[in-house]
């Protein structure tokens, strides 16, 4: 191309490009591509407006942070709380394609994902500077910046979704924000922080070390500090640690965590250099003489900025009373987690983590503008307290709150509302029944569809699974050096006799004990419904559990071994769909140190944390029961929870069925086009997508290979290779039958396999 230009005494103008669709959304992070994907997915057109070269946000290779929420690094009582949908398929690609934790993989599979929805216009490194309204209320358009194609984007939709982290649309809309913390009295949270502690949480920026095999010399920048005169937990450093396992290496809360952040950066360079200066020059670290410094980040992660206004503000209660709210789309589960504002310049601990005894529901009001009629939040900038932003800010629920606004704007769209009306006009739920059927799980909830073809059809199984005791196939005798339980999913009634086999090393006793949780559906097990104290001779003996107390209602019970180091219980390496081991162990990678133990006056519980092992570890207590538990049906595929809640909700065939298959059936031909599955990805993992490493690709309870087959015994779909928790099928023709036979195989000899959910549609 060859372009000759005269003088232009008036200046030339940008070139420029108008987009419109039908909800624009300003953030590329996890929650905006959660929104965008799930938008997309359901019909709408999307603009995704990304100022960064890569997707992902504090998750992308920009700033390597690993990806959290409920599950709490398997570091609290939330079970089964991964969140599901669209953040829940990532993570689970993630797992699969990137097990080793690479954040260049984690940027990829991101890009591919979104770049795989043709309803998704992306525009990468475009920032938006300007909003133009129609009135007060409404924002009519979006200006934004490429600064790679030095093209300015007109943006044009009746809705918009801010996502950016910071707030950029809402703010220049006029909405109503905060920054910093409420006081005490204004949402009645005795966790709100003094002015000593500070208001705001800072940035952090993160670096990577690697091992050259070689002695590597390292000269600092000038601007490096030293980090033994001006950190109080300089000794907290080490050689081994690197990447986001240094959260707390942070700096900002006393600044403008929004128009500083360039400065806070300096800042944390400066932090960062010197750190690594003291590990490779001070002479303490020996083993750090063949380590280089792989990488450092060029943009700081930001924890908090703008919190924005909606028609409800979640606050303290809410989340460690665990209330439920008529509008609940979402739910969080991490800890409030509080960091002093001078950050890695304090003299205090890092951080304060206070855990709720389960998670908490995120009420669909806190996720639009009070002020903006057409502008939805998502991600950290929604509308909670302070305090309450301790907790929904981390990245897997930020995305889950994405995927609640997707659907909202796909009823909007359809039903020419704006989002303030979907609760005002008493749409929620429709709206929460939208959402459960695109995977999202709403805690308390359960689907009811009329549009599912299984609803009006008989279902049979060729078997199921009849709970009389864990198989003794590789069995492992472990010493009982911390307290351990077993959870097991009961039926109301009497709780029937245990038995289970015991090892004592010396003349001892056993301490046993039957809990649940007080709340329902809860995994707290803080109500003892019985206590054994058995007497062990030296060597392998059976033991009787007889608590002798009933249920009143189904859950899952506690059955508790106290610590007791002379005694080695069996378990086994079958793994089963709803049954987890648990442990009274610690974790400090949440402040799990056995027990809760919360100051007088802050307002939060104290209470013990009983958490399962990483596998390899975690294996079940090889435990029999002499009346069996008989929970697991194929009904559980149409009661509308797909996961494990006060019951396994899971169909799960008998180990020994050789074919196991579900059989649905009309009386008269129906036309199915879309079928939809769900399986048991192990919503306890917590699946952190980077540094971390993963014990395998695929989860042990997932079902791989399966067909689905019309009256006639044609196959109409087959799959090979699953991993992933929700496989919506779309069939090519339609298929008109008066029977569909779901044939799988169990994942391997220590599985069986399990479904949560079967569904048929028109």
């Amino acid at each position: 191309m060859k372009i000759k230009e005269s003088f232009a005494p008036a200046g030339r103008e940008k070139k420029m490009i108008a987009l419109t669709g039908d909800l624009i959304i300003t953030g590329g992070g996890l929650s905006g591509i959660c929104t965008a994907i799930t938008a997309a997915r359901n019909g709408l057109k999307v603009v995704l407006v990304q100022d960064r070269s890569v997707l992902g946000g504090n998750a992308s290779s920009e700033v390597r942070l690993w990806i959290l929420g409920a599950t709490s690094h398997m570091g609290n009582n939330n079970r089964w709380s991964r969140e599901g949908g669209v953040i829940d398929e990532l993570l689970v690609e993630n797992t699969y394609q990137n097990p080793e934790g690479n954040p260049i993989i984690l940027d990829m599979i991101l890009l591919d994902k979104v770049n795989r929805e043709p309803n998704i216009t992306l525009l990468l490194n475009t920032a938006v500077y300007e909003v133009e309204k129609n009135g007060p209320d409404t924002i009519s358009e979006l200006r934004a910046f490429c600064s790679q194609n030095s093209t300015k984007y007109v943006l044009r939709a009746p809705l918009f979704c801010d996502a950016s982290g910071d707030g950029i649309v809402a703010f220049l809309a006029g909405a109503a924000f905060r920054m910093g913390a409420e006081s005490k009295e204004e949402f009645d949270e005795l966790m709100a922080p003094d002015t000593d502690y500070g208001e705001l949480l800072g940035h952090s920026l993160y670096f990577y070390s690697k091992d050259t095999g070689l002695p590597v010399k390292f000269t600092p920048p000038s601007f490096a500090l030293d980090v033994t005169k001006e950190i109080p937990r300089f000794r907290n450093f080490n050689a081994r640690e690197h990447g986001c396992k240094l959260w707390w290496v942070e700096h900002g809360g006393r600044l403008d965590t929004v128009h500083d952040t360039e400065q806070i950066k300096w800042e944390l360079w400066k932090i960062v250099y010197g750190v690594w200066d003291y590990i490779k020059n001070s002479g303490k670290f020996p083993e750090a003489e063949n380590l280089t410094l792989e990488w450092v980040g060029m943009i700081p992660g930001k924890r908090e900025s703008r919190r924005f206004e909606g028609d409800f503000m979640l606050s303290q209660k809410d989340l460690i009373e665990q209330r439920t709210h008529e509008d609940a789309v979402a739910f969080g589960g991490w800890s409030i987690d509080l960091h002093p504002a001078d950050g890695v310049f304090s003299e205090r601990q890092a951080c304060n983590q206070w855990h709720s005894k389960g998670v908490f529901q995120i009420p669909y009001r806190t996720l639009y503008s009070r002020n903006v009629e057409n502008l939805f939040f998502a991600g950290r900038i929604i509308s909670v307290s302070h305090v309450a932003f301790g907790a929904t800010r981390v990245m897997a629920t930020s995305a889950y709150t994405g995927q609640s606004v997707a659907i909202a704007a796909v009823l909007c769209h359809q039903k020419l509302l704006n989002p303030a009306d979907i609760y005002q006009q008493g749409h929620i739920k429709e709206l929460q029944r939208m959402l459960m059927r695109s995977g999202q799980h709403i805690p308390g909830l359960s689907l009811h569809d009329d549009a599912d073809l299984v609803n009006s059809a008989s279902l049979q199984a060729s078997s199921h699974l009849l709970f009389g005791g864990f198989s003794k196939l590789e069995v492992t005798w472990k010493l009982l050096e911390i307290s351990a339980a077993q959870l097991l999913p009961l039926p109301k009634g009497l709780v029937p006799e245990i038995r289970i086999s015991a090892n004592a090393l010396q003349v001892t006793s056993l301490h046993a004990e039957l809990r649940i949780s007080s709340r329902v559906g809860g995994f707290t097990p803080d109500v003892t419904l019985g206590t054994l104290h058995i007497p062990l001779s030296e060597g392998e003996q059976e033991i009787l559990l007889n608590f002798n107390v009933a249920l009143n209602e189904a859950a899952y019970v506690f059955v508790v071994f106290h610590k007791n180091p002379s005694v080695q219980l069996p378990y086994t390496e079958q793994r089963i769909t709803g049954f987890v081991s648990a442990f009274n162990g610690v974790n400090k990678a949440v402040s799990n140190y056995g027990k809760q133990e919360p100051p007088e006056g802050t307002g939060v519980d104290e209470f013990e944390f009983w958490c399962p092992q990483r596998r390899p570890e975690g294996q079940n207590l090889l435990l029999t029961l002499l009346e069996p538990i008989d929970l697991f049906k194929a009904e559980n595929v149409r009661n509308g929870i797909d996961r494990p809640t006060i019951s396994p909700n899971a169909w799960v065939a008998d180990p020994e069925d050789a074919a196991p298959q579900l059989v649905l059936e009309w009386d008269k031909a129906q036309t199915i086009s879309r079928i939809e599955l769900s399986f048991d990805t192990d919503f306890d993992h917590p699946m952190e997508s980077v540094l971390m490493t993963h014990p395998e690709r695929e989860m042990p309870f997932c079902v791989r290979n399966y067909l689905l087959k019309d009256d006639f015994g044609n196959t109409i779909f087959e799959k090979e290779g699953n991993y992933q928790t929700r496989n919506v099928i779309q069939l090519k023709e339609p298929a008109k039958t008066k029977k569909i036979i779901l044939q799988v195989e169990h994942p391997s000899l220590r599985v069986p396999a399990s479904v949560f959910a079967f569904r048929c549609y028109e």
